[in-house]
């Protein structure tokens, strides 16, 4: 064989094993980045709340194994969960928080706290249950099971409601994630289920039970700012009670007609004309305790009698209706039975009342909240932390007030999280 045939098809077969060898190493790559890909989120830190038997409530952040997706779950990279009224009360269930002492480090602290004694028969059913925590969030979806409607969600943002949302990585059905639209962030569907769907059910409660108008408490908050927003567009009269002129001042501001200032002297007064003028004759309270769903009651009483055409020794006929779907004041409910006998004071809560209207119904409602995502249910927090800081002293005595303006979002995968 010629000299130059033969090096050349030595070169032929040096490059051949070059390609093979380039092949391969790629190849080897592509498994070590799936490999790697998956260990990236196959465990990741979960915020836990922990009531001992000895009295003592443990807040944590635990290395939790993140469970392969079934065919129809998929893995979300939580970027952004609300810290919502409901979630305060199961992280911190019945301690006293003026006596949380911070440990561990910085990027792994625990806090303790002492349950207050007389509550701890009400914790029984979790004591010594290490509980995650977290109502809903919003990520970006990391892997997915072998199911078409799975798989039509990787890599896209949804928002999720299932618990346990202060996590790293967070496994969910399907059926529990809303695909947010084009442009939207984690933050902005962060909230997108509690707030706006309670919103909403407060307005189609009104509704089903032939109400013409609502009466909100705590009226300022996301929530409340959110329920003028849709009773302006669906032309409903809304009558807000607030306790502060700013609060008050803050809700004229995005067009809110009719304010009632609870530390007002002329409260009362004040109230009972706004009821006279709408014709309000249901109310949500977020403060569960006191004496202000009882002076509502009063109040939606004069005013019915404002337009009676004679008297009654049992009240107006018309029922009247307060439920209660929050606690910010913990103390017990008062009321004086001022108020006739067509009257009712109930619970009401979320998630009973999507089941009551239907599948159908409900997702009707989660539609709106994605069409109107950034306009009417948009959220406005104080501040973005990490779960870290979310242990850390000086959070909890800000975010733990449950107060208007003070409203905090975790970011579980914040930059510097181990």
């Amino acid at each position: 064989m010629p000299k130059f045939a033969a090096d050349h098809k030595n070169i032929v077969v040096l490059q051949g094993c070059a390609v093979t060898a380039i092949l391969g190493i790629l190849k080897l790559e592509h498994n070590m980045n799936q490999s790697n890909r998956h260990h990236n989120h196959s465990s990741g830190l979960q915020l836990r709340s922990l009531v001992k038997s000895s009295g003592q409530l443990e807040l944590s952040l635990v290395r939790m194994e993140t469970p392969r997706p079934a065919s129809d779950e998929v893995v979300v990279r939580v970027e952004a969960a609300p810290i919502n009224p409901s979630d305060i009360g199961l992280l911190f269930g019945a301690a006293d928080m003026t006596t949380a002492e911070q440990f561990g480090t910085k990027d792994q602290p625990v806090v303790t706290a002492t349950v207050v004694a007389k509550f701890m028969n009400a914790m029984a059913g979790r004591i010594d249950h290490s509980m995650p925590v977290g109502n809903e969030g919003a990520g970006v979806v990391v892997e997915a099971g072998s199911s078409e409607a799975a798989q039509s969600l990787m890599g896209k943002t949804v928002a999720v409601v299932g618990g346990a949302m202060y996590s790293q990585y967070r496994c969910v059905k399907v059926d529990q994630c809303l695909v947010l639209p084009t442009g939207a962030t984690a933050a902005d569907g962060a909230s997108c289920f509690v707030n706006p769907l309670t919103a909403l059910g407060m307005v189609e409660t009104m509704r089903l039970e032939g109400h013409a108008a609502l009466v909100h408490t705590a009226a300022a908050s996301n929530l409340g700012q959110m329920l003028n927003k849709i009773c302006s567009k669906d032309e409903i009269a809304l009558v807000n009670i607030v306790r502060k002129p700013e609060q008050e001042g803050l809700l004229r501001s995005i067009g809110a007609k009719y304010v009632c200032n609870a530390s007002s002297p002329t409260f009362m007064d004040d109230l009972t004309q706004a009821l006279v003028e709408t014709g309000a004759t249901l109310a949500f309270d977020a403060t569960g305790g006191g004496k202000l769903a009882g002076q509502i009651l009063t109040c939606m009483e004069a005013a019915l009698n404002r337009n009676a055409k004679e008297y009654s020794r049992y009240g107006s006929t018309t029922h009247k209706q307060v439920y209660i779907y929050g606690g910010l004041d913990t103390g017990p409910t008062e009321f004086n039975r001022s108020f006739g006998m067509a009257w009712g004071i109930g619970g009401w809560l979320l998630f009973p009342f999507l089941l009551r209207i239907g599948s159908q119904a409900a997702q009707a409602l989660r539609q709106r909240v994605t069409n109107e995502l950034k306009t009417t249910f948009a959220s406005r927090y104080a501040k973005e932390i990490s779960m870290a800081e979310a242990l850390q002293l000086d959070a909890i005595a800000t975010y733990g007030l449950r107060a208007t303006g003070v409203k905090y979002l975790i970011n579980p995968n914040m930059a510097g999280v181990a």
